[in-house]
């Protein structure tokens, strides 16, 4: 007879991350506040990408005529979507343009990329409750969804580098989309520890399309596709799919064999709310982040070198590790998504034009002769000092310096910037940035009455968070 093998007891980080979605309570009056702003400026960045037919080709239903009855609602546009689709569609908006908050540790990404699927899942969630007579959830449902969710991206990210194998961080949206959504369709412990077992087996896409000579406008849907799949595979377990006790562990078949170098993925803190609560924000420039601060600094030299283009002769960027494996780039840049991922790139614009905005990116700004001529004119180098502030989890700074040199001897100043704008450490002084921010991008799309109605709610925390979000939803579609 063939021995049975002893089941495995459940791997503990499995186990974690579903106690802390069923059992912790959020009360930090902070990371509320801040996922607050998270969200107008997400949904914000979203409804800006409709301005961009490169991104709304890839919106609607799968098949078109596609009726979904108490489907999703995508903000800004009048679709109506299964919330597997409508999740892809959300996360797609949120992160064409780059835009929105990000999170830096021995990993990056971009938190709020799960509001995709929570988004999605609560729309619906809320409908089909209205349906049966059901409370609706509200809007500080969904905000508590967004913590947790930003707790269980941003803690996987603090000591798990899924770059140094050349996997992408999208996966650890999947993970903690699966993780909140599960809940969020009345999925118990089970049924979490069984949805999240399969997003980690699914593995994560390559970063490929992120790096040269590939960078393409992949990664500006790989968010939208990740949280889709999180909350397919959620709605699978809640009708009961099995899970995998050893997804992460199972020797020569478990996720950290076969994908991590045979590391063990490590948590180093409890999951709380401490990655909402530093979260940081995309207040100034739609710019990979690890540029944010090299783009202030240019900003801030614009005046000085704007008539004096022509003389310069060296621009000596100064920046931390992260940013030179990610971000420093020579050579052709072939779309707007090498671009936006290219110090060089941000830092000349912030030189030539005294701002950054989306359309910078696009082929006509990028022949303009003189952003190539900059380019070939910088040196990249690393100060580790930078490089260890932006490890320290009591700074997190994203420090970056910009000096230009003169043809003549003469140079500006070095201009630091350690702690971009929208730094917790900046937190007061960026407020008033995201509301102006939010409430320009909601002006591309909207007519000025429903703008209005959207940003009357928007901006009071007590009525937006008492709010059903069906309600909320109405507001946003067009």
């Amino acid at each position: 007879m063939l021995k049975v093998e002893e089941q495995k007891k459940t791997d503990t980080l499995l186990e974690e991350i579903t106690d802390y979605v069923l059992n912790k309570e959020i009360t930090s009056e902070e990371a509320y506040s801040t996922a607050h702003y998270v969200l107008i400026d997400t949904i914000g960045c979203g409804v800006l990408a409709l301005n961009y037919p490169e991104c709304t080709k890839h919106l609607g239903p799968i098949v078109p005529g596609t009726v979904v009855p108490n489907g999703t609602r995508v903000p800004g546009t009048s679709h109506v979507l299964d919330p597997v689709q409508g999740a892809f569609n959300i996360g797609a908006i949120i992160r064409w343009l780059d835009y929105n908050d990000t999170w830096l540790a021995a990993e990056w990404g971009h938190p709020s990329d799960n509001l995709g699927g929570i988004l999605a899942v609560a729309d619906f969630v809320s409908q089909e409750r209205l349906a049966k007579g059901k409370a609706p959830l509200t809007v500080k449902n969904v905000l508590e969804a967004m913590i947790k969710a930003h707790e269980i991206q941003g803690v996987l990210a603090l000591e798990n580098s899924l770059n140094r194998v050349g996997l992408d961080h999208v996966l650890y949206v999947k993970v903690a989309t699966t993780a909140v959504v599960t809940e969020m369709l009345g999925g118990g412990r089970e049924e979490i520890i069984n949805a999240l077992s399969n997003a980690w087996i699914d593995n994560s896409s390559l970063r490929t399309y992120r790096h040269a000579p590939n960078t393409g406008s992949r990664k500006s849907w790989a968010a939208g596709d990740a949280t889709s799949r999180a909350v397919r595979l959620a709605m699978m377990a809640i009708k009961g799919e099995m899970g995998y006790q050893t997804a992460l562990s199972a020797p020569g078949w478990g996720f950290q064999d076969v994908l991590f170098n045979k590391q063990e993925l490590t948590v180093n803190q409890p999951f709380n709310s401490y990655v909402m609560e530093n979260v940081l924000f995309k207040v100034s420039y739609p710019a990979e982040f690890h540029a944010q601060t090299a783009a202030e600094a240019a900003v801030k030299l614009y005046p000085e070198v704007k008539d004096r283009i022509d003389d310069i002769d060296e621009i000596r960027i100064t920046t931390h590790e992260s940013a030179i494996r990610i971000i420093d780039k020579k050579g052709p840049l072939y779309n707007p998504a090498d671009r936006d991922h290219c110090i060089q790139y941000i830092t000349a614009i912030g030189l030539l034009k005294g701002n950054i905005v989306a359309e910078d990116y696009e082929d006509e700004v990028a022949a303009d002769p003189r952003v190539d001529t900059l380019r070939d004119k910088m040196v990249v180098t690393e100060n580790k000092d930078y490089t260890k502030d932006y490890l320290d989890p009591n700074k997190r700074s994203i420090a970056n310096a910009v000096q230009v040199h003169f043809k003549d001897g003469t140079s500006t100043e070095k201009v630091d910037c350690e702690y971009p704008l929208g730094h917790r450490f900046r937190r007061d002084e960026a407020v008033p940035k995201i509301l102006e921010k939010y409430a320009a991008n909601l002006a591309t799309h909207y007519s000025r009455k429903q703008l209005q109605q959207i940003e009357e709610v928007s901006y009071d925390y007590d009525k937006l968070t008492a709010m059903n979000v069906n309600e909320f939803m109405d507001l946003l579609v067009k």
